[in-house]
């Protein structure tokens, strides 16, 4: 990996991609990158003006691209299933699903299903879509699912009795648990392709610490003005940008030889030689929690559960 920049991704055309949370930050970047490489890419996001705002300026970017906004609430299992049935209608393969789009250290609120906001959004609308559009990938040959995770996932392990934080809510804490179920999702997700003998590859990708708009929206949205230009000094000065933050994503969805259950992060450790905050694509170090066999298992019967998606293909 030493060096890997977006300039070593491989030849992509041919190959359909879907990026959830594409119309800003590394999801942006994530989708113009392998656009330019050839992919046909969905950018399935949110807000339809910025979603539209969004493919329209990957087109000035790059010219040539096959590129196009699709709606996608992740907050919303409806709108995660009308996501996966407009998909189904319209194309027949998906070869990389990269589940990307979240949300940071809010204040406490729920979704439209009525779960934790940050664990119905960061998780379960993932794992949902994900299983969703499982037919597509399991008949497209050497498909992929990248999940984005964050090195802030050993601030928390998942507590499986309290899911949604409803005994207690910490805004930092739900955020470390939703990122270590993404990591226990892409284990689990791993073992059970392995055991039905797919070749689909499930990974996982952090970017460290980048330059986006995901570190401003928890402060404003508390009405915290210095909280917001605390955060918007330190990304000035310490982060590294969306185009670098980008790079374990756009390794871990098109390098060759990238192994299941894989997490791939900046090389350049921080605090205490624990966090990889910045530089060129490397092994990231987890948590042991996220490669707890039994945790992964109890967590994937639970949200098919909360979600009533179930992986019926995958079932072992």
């Amino acid at each position: 990996m030493s060096g890997w920049t977006a300039h070593d991704i491989p030849d992509q055309s041919g190959r359909t991609v879907v990026v959830t949370g594409a119309n800003s930050g590394i999801g942006y970047v994530t989708a113009r990158e392998l656009a330019r490489r050839g992919a046909r890419v969905v950018l399935a996001c949110r807000s339809e003006s910025r979603g539209i705002e969004a493919a329209d300026r990957l087109a000035i970017e790059v010219p040539d691209a096959e590129a196009e906004f699709a709606p996608l609430d992740l907050g919303d299992l409806d709108s995660v299933r009308e996501f996966a049935a407009a998909y189904g209608r319209k194309y027949d393969r998906l070869d990389v699903l990269v589940d990307n789009a979240g949300v940071m250290a809010l204040p406490q609120g729920r979704t439209a299903d009525g779960f934790e906001t940050q664990f119905g959004v960061n998780h379960l609308g993932h794992f949902a879509l994900t299983g969703l559009l499982l037919p597509t990938l399991l008949t497209t040959p050497g498909a992929r699912v990248v999940s984005v995770s964050s090195f802030v996932h050993a601030l928390a392990n998942i507590d499986i009795n309290d899911l949604n934080s409803e005994r207690k809510y910490g805004r930092w804490t739900a955020y470390g648990r939703s990122k270590t179920a993404n990591l226990l999702f892409v284990h689990e997700l791993a073992r059970r392709l392995a055991a039905v003998g797919s070749d689909v590859v499930a990974a996982a990708a952090h970017p460290g610490y980048a330059a986006t708009n995901l570190m401003t929206v928890a402060p404003r949205m508390r009405g915290r003005k210095g909280s917001e230009r605390f955060m918007e000094i330190g990304t000035r000065f310490f982060a590294q940008s969306a185009e670098a933050g980008a790079l374990p994503t756009l390794y871990a969805a098109t390098a060759p030889g990238v192994r299941p259950d894989s997490f791939t992060g900046p090389s350049i450790l921080g605090l205490l030689g624990l966090l990889g905050l910045r530089g060129s694509p490397a092994k990231s170090r987890r948590a042991k929690w996220t490669l707890n066999d039994r945790a992964g298992q109890r967590l994937w019967e639970e949200s098919e559960r909360l979600t009533g998606v179930t992986y019926d293909a995958l079932k072992v």
